[in-house]
């Protein structure tokens, strides 16, 4: 989770939904709302949540407030909407790590995503990007392949963190082109991108929006972006997957949830709401314009999604033995 709005960008997201008014469905809400989202205020989560928290109670009887319950990765905030009541008042908003890999990275989690939770709505998505130090003489993924394959030590590259999203499109990247690449942490893409940017690490996997200003500045050189389709933000970044990785489709994107035995009819009621929501299109302008795109995958198509990505990313975290340290 790297990518970070300002504050003022923050607020006009929560002013845009507040100035959209969206009917909700008569059936839901008819309680007060929480939205937990278990990590800081700042990232796309919180900014989320927060859209979807204003808007629903702009148009509804009921209040809506986010809880930032923090801690342990997020795990801490997701066990609390675990043991809430399944009455659709108490939702989870969380990005795709804490679904697809620590179910495989984590052994003492004290939740099971397909058990405890039932997918409402896959919310947004935004586009990852492999770029490369203005030093490293590669301009494009093959000549990337060659280069680290004609180095015994292959290159160096850069994520927010072990265990997330990014990190693991390193390592996938590394075993379908056969090549190796070590990795380099951080906390978080900002200094990640400073490395690179002054060369101390040749490769950094990240989300567009963190790399964009750098990118259209020429201080990194863009390769690839990871996801299936080219971004609208910046159309001429080819994808790996049009570069001869088929199937290479990997995008950072947040999810709502809520706990299991949330009856089906509320579920639906709940998606229908939040789409009002962030269709309104002041909300979807104003996230757009912060390299969020609104999407409407919704309870069967978005259970599909976290299982189809849960047993790719099980493979590569087994595979490259992966070890997150919790």
């Amino acid at each position: 989770m790297t990518y970070q709005p300002t504050r003022r960008a923050a607020l006009l997201l929560g002013l845009a939904a507040l100035a959209a008014r969206p009917a909700l469905a008569e059936s839901w809400p008819t309680r007060p709302v929480t939205i937990v989202a278990p990590f800081t205020p700042g990232g796309p989560v919180d900014v989320l949540a927060r859209v979807i928290a204003q808007g629903i109670q702009s148009a509804s009887s009921q209040p809506a407030v986010v809880d930032n319950r923090t801690g342990a990765q997020g795990n801490i905030g997701i066990d609390a909407v675990r043991r809430a009541a399944p009455d659709g008042n108490t939702l989870l908003l969380v990005p795709a790590g804490n679904l697809t890999i620590n179910p495989t990275l984590m052994s003492n989690l004290t939740f099971d995503v397909e058990r405890d939770f039932a997918p409402v709505s896959m919310l947004a998505t935004a586009p990852n990007v492999i770029v490369c130090a203005p030093n490293l003489p590669v301009r494009t993924i093959a000549e990337l392949v060659a280069y680290a394959k004609s180095r015994p030590e292959g290159v160096t590259y850069a994520s927010p963190g072990v265990g997330s999203q990014l990190h693991l499109a390193g390592e996938l990247l590394a075993q379908r082109a056969g090549i190796s690449m070590l990795h380099v942490p951080y906390r978080g893409s900002s200094q990640a991108l400073t490395d690179v940017v002054a060369g101390n690490v040749q490769l950094l996997f990240t989300n567009l929006p963190a790399a964009l200003a750098a990118i259209r500045g020429g201080q990194v050189r863009a390769l690839a972006l990871t996801t299936a389709v080219r971004s609208p933000t910046a159309p001429e970044i080819p994808t790996l997957e049009e570069l001869g990785l088929a199937g290479f489709d990997i995008t950072s994107w947040y999810g709502l949830l809520a706990p299991r035995a949330t009856p089906e009819a509320t579920l639906a009621a709940i998606y229908a709401a939040i789409r009002a929501v962030l269709h309104a299109p002041a909300t979807t302008a104003s996230l757009e314009a912060q390299g969020l795109t609104i999407t409407d995958e919704g309870l069967a198509e978005f259970g599909a999604r976290i299982r189809r990505e849960t047993a790719t990313w099980a493979e590569v975290i087994r595979s490259r033995n992966i070890q997150s340290g919790l």
